[in-house]
């Protein structure tokens, strides 16, 4: 398994590709909204012989699904997420305006992922792991057998997702991270909506916003 990071968009967010030895490839939470950030995907998928198989959201808000539209229309690939998230994709023309940003109207499958799911990228198994608290939605793409978290907002290094927009709430999202989260092993390695990696070892130890009072 490889994962490639793309940091796009005037928010800085992480895309994600992730790939097997058969060439097959999800792309989480396609954050691409301008042309040249599209052929930097694409740029990336051709020159590895890479199929796209799946489009996974961890969440809807604005900055993760701008490349939605674009991935469809290149590839067919319907957006996957959990149903909380569907009011997001619903409004996200509007949220899209208030921030001054070009959106084009995402399609999403309406066959939506649930807790616990697990998805099969070759013979790999990821299992999803509904954190709620960033959106009432929030998913995480975990793989046990190499370690490692894709967490969208719901954890950063040194930080937590902020819970200030419609439908977060700190309370929830500390507990998501504590109870569904900080189970795992120290060693798993953690790739965040923004910023760089880290591990759940080193968030329990010195992320300021989990340490027991």
């Amino acid at each position: 398994m490889q994962i490639a990071t793309f940091c796009f968009n005037p928010f800085f967010e992480n895309t994600y590709i992730v790939y097997n030895g058969e060439k097959e490839a999800w792309i989480i939470d396609p954050g691409c909204m301008t042309q040249a950030e599209e052929e930097v995907l694409i740029d990336f998928l051709d020159s590895g012989s890479l199929k796209p198989v799946r489009l996974l959201l961890t969440h809807a808000h604005i900055d993760h699904i701008l490349g939605c539209a674009f991935l469809f229309e290149k590839y067919g690939l319907l957006a996957e997420m959990l149903v909380q998230e569907e009011l997001l994709m619903q409004t996200a023309g509007s949220i899209a305006g208030m921030y001054g940003i070009p959106y084009r109207a995402s399609k999403w499958n309406k066959n939506f992922l649930f807790e616990g799911q697990d998805l099969l990228l070759g013979d790999q198994v990821w299992r999803t792991i509904w954190c709620p608290g960033h959106s009432p939605g929030s998913l995480c793409f975990y793989q046990g057998d190499e370690g490692v978290l894709i967490a969208g907002d719901v954890l950063f290094d040194g930080s937590i997702g902020r819970t200030d927009l419609p439908g977060g709430d700190h309370d929830t999202l500390i507990r998501s991270i504590r109870e569904k989260l900080f189970v795992l092993s120290n060693a798993t390695k953690v790739f965040p909506g923004h910023g760089g990696p880290t591990t759940i070892g080193k968030e329990k130890m010195t992320n300021p916003f989990l340490q027991e009072e």
